[in-house]
């Protein structure tokens, strides 16, 4: 079954001086302010659409390799995924780079990494951002 999720956002004044706020409507979990200063300077307490698109591609990509390794027959012990993702002003986002730390006991490095790749392959959130030139991965088996 397809499921949608919504975000809103409310938006006062032009880029460089308006500021705004983005509510994730669907879980009613939060609003968060957003200004032209937190993507191309210093966040301050408030969130970019960056940051957002990272938090969505550490929980998808840790939710893919869970699933993958699940699929393999591991049990995933601990999986820890940071996604920085860089935004250059006038050209929009450069990269991404993802880090994971997994512990997953009975799994080889060579099985760990060709799972860890598959995961960034077949991510929803990795597809959806295909084209974004440089999409790294740093995957470490602790």
């Amino acid at each position: 079954m397809a499921t949608t999720r919504t975000a809103q956002t409310h938006w006062e004044g032009n880029l460089l001086e308006g500021k705004g706020s983005v509510a994730l409507a669907s879980s009613n979990v939060g609003t968060f302010d957003v200004n032209w200063p937190a993507r191309a300077e210093q966040p301050n307490g408030v969130t970019s659409p960056e940051e957002l698109i990272a938090a969505a591609h550490s929980s998808c990509y840790s939710m893919a390799f869970s699933h993958g390794l699940a699929g393999q027959g591991y049990t995933v012990a601990a999986l820890d995924t940071k996604a920085d993702v860089t935004f250059q002003p006038g050209e929009g986002i450069t990269g991404i780079v993802l880090t994971v730390k997994a512990s997953v006991p009975g799994l080889s490095e060579e099985d760990f990494q060709a799972a860890a790749e598959d995961a960034k392959k077949n991510c929803p959130v990795s597809q959806a951002l295909a084209g974004v030139k440089n999409i790294t991965l740093h995957a470490e088996l602790v």
